[in-house]
């Protein structure tokens, strides 16, 4: 079977963090721009390529502040390492619409590798005839795993920011016809 390149639709995609604040609220933040590519053999992607990049400039939290933050040397250090990225190592299929996602994600200069849930949402052809594929994707990270290590300890016990990052994204795909 002929392989098949996939391509990012960004708008129908999204990718979100989320992280305790002060340890009783949830901050969410995502990445305006970002990039996968997919290289699949078959119509179900198990045992596919995936290759995805986050600029780190994208971050948005909805607080000009806070995304400066996140972007300093404290956090994410955005002028030295502009981009995150993963590359998959496993692409397993689990059932019909399941999968689990391993692969090696860079933040700073650490690589760690890290497991996703994966949902396949299924496959078709949109109005104009073009192959589209859509996934939802969930995890966890440790954000210390990474070097983002700043905290501020709070008075009451506990601290500002949680060590546990989720992630979650909704990526649609576009099938890339070559010429």
């Amino acid at each position: 079977m002929a392989n098949s390149k996939w391509a990012i639709d960004p708008s129908h995609s999204e990718i979100q963090f989320k992280v305790k604040h002060m340890m009783v609220s949830n901050v969410t933040g995502n990445f305006g721009k970002f990039d996968v590519d997919v290289e699949s053999t078959g119509e179900d992607f198990d045992q596919a390529s995936i290759a995805f990049t986050a600029d780190i400039s994208s971050i948005s939290t909805g607080n000009t502040q806070r995304d400066d933050h996140l972007k300093s040397p404290d956090f994410f250090d955005a002028a030295n390492y502009p981009q995150l990225k993963f590359v998959s190592t496993e692409f397993n299929k689990v059932d019909d619409e399941e999968y689990e996602l391993t692969g090696n994600l860079t933040i700073k200069d650490v690589t760690k590798s890290v497991k996703l849930k994966v949902e396949f949402g299924g496959s078709g052809k949109d109005p104009w005839g073009n192959k589209k594929a859509g996934f939802s994707i969930q995890g966890k990270i440790n954000r210390k795993d990474f070097g983002l290590n700043w905290n501020a300890a709070l008075e009451t016990g506990g601290v500002l920011v949680s060590d546990d990052v989720r992630l979650s994204a909704e990526i649609q795909l576009a099938e890339v016809v070559e010429a």
